[in-house]
């Protein structure tokens, strides 16, 4: 009913405006571009992040099987234990950006993650469960830490900046299977792997970043 709407939204706003009321607000007071600098620095961050989690959600399974000679039921298993690892540094990652900073969050989860890749495609069997279970942990722990500072250089435009990251998210990860499927095709699973193993470098980017608590805390000095 209309009137069980209008009760809904008028919580909603108010519960909003407690919060923002509450919470310590870290954006960044820079110039419109510098603004989309940093957003354009997130973009890339997460084109590496989603280019490799395309190439070991569709292409893991037939890497294990072509390296190690797993059979298909064995290599599912060893994805599903990659995709729970994906799923828990996805939750795992909120809280701990909330204690030690988005940025703190952002390096250790894209560039934190670049040893290990780069090892995957050297392991033997072993060692490849144990590496794709530390990246998968790893690498989803960026999402939240990269949706939440955007939304705090861009502070009143949630619903902006979550429409772009989660398109961005669904577009890259659509546009990477096509890539590397081709990819794939023109050369070998083991060697998209090999190339992938490197997108994590560009993690390097984050330096870029402003760190937006130091921000805050310096303007309350003045």
């Amino acid at each position: 009913r209309s009137s069980d709407l209008n009760w809904y939204a008028q919580k909603l706003a108010a519960t909003h405006a407690r919060h923002c009321s509450a919470a310590p607000q870290h954006h960044l007071a820079a110039s419109r571009g510098k603004i989309i600098f940093f957003l354009a620095v997130l973009l890339t961050l997460m084109f590496s992040k989603f280019f490799y989690l395309a190439s070991m959600t569709n292409y893991y399974t037939f890497y294990l099987i072509k390296k190690f000679g797993l059979p298909v039921t064995s290599s599912q298993l060893y994805l599903f234990l990659f995709l729970a690892a994906v799923a828990a540094g996805t939750i795992i990652g909120g809280p701990v950006g909330d204690r030690i900073g988005r940025k703190q969050v952002i390096w250790i989860s894209i560039l934190g993650m670049a040893p290990f890749a780069l090892l995957l495609p050297f392991a033997n069997l072993f060692w490849t469960a144990v590496l794709s279970l530390i990246i998968g942990l790893i690498m989803a722990s960026a999402f939240p830490a990269i949706l939440v500072y955007a939304t705090e250089l861009l502070p009143g435009k949630v619903g902006t900046i979550a429409g772009l990251f989660f398109g961005f998210a669904f577009g890259m990860a659509g546009i990477a299977s096509a890539v590397l499927g081709k990819l794939a095709d023109a050369t070998s699973i083991l060697f998209v792997m090999k190339v992938c193993s490197f997108l994590p470098l560009i993690g390097l980017l984050t330096g870029l970043l402003p760190n937006l608590k130091d921000h805050e805390h310096a303007v309350k000095s003045k």
